[in-house]
């Protein structure tokens, strides 16, 4: 399961994301994209269910889709903004 932490803040909009990380005084920006996924990671989807609806609603290959989500993934847990 997939959590963010309780103190991130984040705008989320048609062009994307900004994430606030208040303790750590950091500010991430997210492409469209990224936003998307962002997003649904804040309702409480899980990856593979992300995976699949942005394959489907972009008409990408779903195996395509899931190696960028994969290292999308791996780049907040980097950033510390996902526990994965």
């Amino acid at each position: 399961m997939v959590t963010t932490p309780a103190h991130l803040h984040s705008i989320i909009d048609h062009d994307g994301a900004v994430i606030l990380d208040i303790p750590r005084n950091t500010i991430t920006t997210l492409s469209p994209t990224g936003a998307y996924v962002w997003e649904r990671l804040l309702q409480g989807l899980q990856v593979a269910a992300i995976i699949s609806e942005l394959a489907h609603d972009t008409g990408t290959d779903e195996l395509v889709v899931a190696k960028d989500v994969e290292e999308f993934m791996e780049q907040l847990k980097s950033k510390q903004l996902v526990s994965l």
